[in-house]
């Protein structure tokens, strides 16, 4: 009886030591290696490399209000006004044909566009975005046929469309491209008491 006894504690005993199996040591994951990914390419600042000679503009740039909004290079009238885009075409810009042409090396480069009284042409959102520091971008072409001229608004003057400014018109002197747009009460049809113009001045590459 004492034997058995002693044989049933004795495996009690190596039971209650825990002996279990030992558990396999987990193999660690390999962790993934990170697949490199292609660094975007640099931004090319299209005025790094400007046109060293004049040429017709097709399209125009003004961060924060236009992006390659066309340009028409249409010709004065009777009584040697600039042209202004049609009436249909409220986000265009009108160049004046003939005159001083983006990238020459002295005059003004005119440019007009139209203001609505709703407030949906291209001239309300100059009126609205367009001030001293931003940068005009005038360009034709594409790929490496690509003419750009930039430029960086130095005035914005609101005059009397009845005064008008003397000298924006100028054929000689530094290079500037000069917009004009309608702006301040509208009396009727094509008839605004006042003429917003911004100028600015050749512009350096960022």
């Amino acid at each position: 009886m004492v034997s058995v006894v002693l044989t049933v504690l004795l495996a009690w005993l190596l039971l209650g030591r825990g002996d279990e199996p030992e558990r396999p040591a987990a193999v660690p994951t390999p962790s993934a290696t990170p697949t490199p990914t292609a660094s975007p390419a640099p931004r090319v600042d299209p005025c790094a490399r400007p046109a060293t000679a004049g040429f017709v503009p097709t399209a125009v740039t003004v961060p924060g209000v236009a992006r390659r909004a066309r340009v028409l290079a249409l010709p004065r009238d009777a009584a040697g006004v600039p042209g202004v885009p049609p009436v249909s075409d409220k986000l265009a810009f009108a160049w004046d044909r003939g005159g001083i042409e983006p990238g020459s090396a002295e005059g003004h480069v005119l440019l007009n566009t139209h203001t609505w009284p709703d407030g949906s042409a291209m001239g309300n959102r100059l009126l609205a975005g367009l001030d001293v520091g931003g940068r005009i971008v005038l360009a034709a072409g594409k790929g490496a046929g690509r003419q750009v001229a930039c430029y960086t608004v130095t005035e914005r003057t609101e005059v009397l469309a009845s005064d008008g400014f003397p000298g924006w018109d100028a054929v000689d002197g530094p290079p500037r491209v000069v917009i004009v747009v309608c702006s301040g009460r509208r009396l009727g049809p094509g008839n605004w008491t006042h003429r917003t113009l911004w100028f600015a001045g050749p512009a350096s590459a960022t």
